[in-house]
């Protein structure tokens, strides 16, 4: 019997020193169907996210939200902990090597109180090994302890590396497509610059990659949300696959053929991060992101910014197409991560994250509604329009930029 259990102590160390291993270190996607990791994700964000839903405040729900990522990471890492001193407890128990402890009783417990002390390396002194075999396991535990806390704690800063990465062209992408971001509003600012776009979309193809890299190997960061409720990685990506389609069914130029490329690099994004999260058959949103009248404004808007985009029923047919390659995908990772959709067309005129101003200033010059951002240099190499106005109950003054 002291055998099996203490090949269950040795199994349970094991067991948690490889997950550790593949979670943090190892950068690549680990196919294997049984994980602890994935057991605890999926036991955790369930609730979580289903309390969630309850939530009916958006920004209540989004900062609630945020929690989960940061706030999971730390637990796994607390229950890996846990886990180690469980097994190296089982092992001291299973060779009932004998103790030196104040007390006369010796349980299970005292083995476990050795073993959280002797992990942590505390060296409190008061519960001692007295065998060969309790003295050296209890050598193993600290050496072990140190090197795992050092080596996943090291790697939290990788992680935190790569949501930077990430959040710094969301953040972007704010005044070049709008807030939340949309395809039709980032083509219409853009209008005949060509050139601009193709940048873009070759920007946003090496964006996608370095997202695939990252999301495979660290899942967590799925999880992590960005700064502001109408922005995050999936509704980006989504706004990015939607323009990377207008490009290739209606515009001719140079972009096109960066489209196909950042179009297959993102789709290769969401097909795979579906699968990691083991999303049941995808299937396509309801209502439709893009009905027919929406389909017949976002041409007109189009065409009448000076962009020469090819309509008819061919071409809707080839765009219809080319969404049922992406789209239900990035709508089952919206319903599992509670990721709000972009609109592919969003005719409003609702302020970008940019323009707002916690002093709730605002300028007696700048035009209300969104305002392209090539003539935002206008406003700030003119010192008559570079004047905010700020009122207080007793202040009428002008606060020069």
């Amino acid at each position: 019997m002291k055998p099996v259990v203490a090949g269950i102590g040795v199994l349970i160390i094991l067991v948690i020193l490889l997950e550790s291993f593949e979670t943090i270190v190892l950068p690549r996607r680990v196919s294997r169907r049984f994980r602890l990791t994935r057991i605890f994700y999926r036991s955790t964000w369930i609730p979580w996210s289903a309390l969630a839903r309850r939530i009916s405040s958006s920004n209540w729900q989004e900062a609630y939200l945020g929690f989960y990522g940061p706030l999971s990471l730390i637990l796994l890492i607390g229950v890996w902990a846990v886990g180690l001193i469980v097994g190296f407890a089982i092992l001291q128990w299973a060779t009932s090597a004998p103790l030196s402890v104040p007390e006369q009783t010796v349980s299970f417990f005292t083995y476990l109180y050795l073993s959280g002390t002797t992990f942590f390396t505390l060296g409190l002194g008061d519960v001692t090994p007295q065998a060969p075999l309790g003295r050296a396991l209890t050598i193993i535990e600290p050496g072990v302890g140190f090197g795992f806390l050092a080596l996943i704690i090291g790697y939290l800063p990788v992680i935190y590396q790569a949501f930077s990465r990430r959040e710094v062209n969301i953040s972007l992408l704010d005044a070049r497509a709008g807030s939340p971001p949309s395809a039709g509003e980032l083509l219409t600012r853009h209008g005949q610059n060509l050139e601009e776009l193709w940048n873009l979309l070759r920007d946003w193809e090496h964006w996608s990659a370095d997202l695939l890299e990252s999301h495979l190997s660290y899942h967590v960061l799925c999880y992590f949300r960005s700064q502001h409720n109408d922005q995050s990685w999936l509704t980006a990506l989504t706004a990015i696959l939607d323009t990377s389609a207008l490009v290739i069914v209606g515009i001719d130029g140079a972009s096109k053929r960066q489209a196909h490329l950042t179009f297959a690099m993102a789709r290769r994004v969401v097909v795979d991060l579906a699968q990691v999260f083991n999303r049941p058959p995808p299937r396509v949103p309801v209502p439709d992101r893009l009905p027919s009248g929406e389909l017949s404004r976002l041409h007109d808007a189009l065409t009448a910014t000076g962009i020469s985009f090819r309509g008819g029923s061919a071409a809707n047919n080839e765009l219809f197409a080319l969404r049922q390659l992406y789209e239900p995908y990035v709508n089952s990772l919206s319903d599992f991560l509670l990721m709000a959709l972009p609109p592919l067309f969003s005719p409003t005129s609702d302020s970008d994250n940019w323009e707002p101003s916690v002093w709730k200033r605002t300028s007696k010059q700048l035009p209300t509604g969104r305002l392209d951002p090539r003539t935002i240099k206008n406003y700030l190499v003119d010192p008559e329009l570079a004047t905010f106005q700020y009122r207080g109950e007793d202040d009428n003054s002008s606060t020069p930029l």
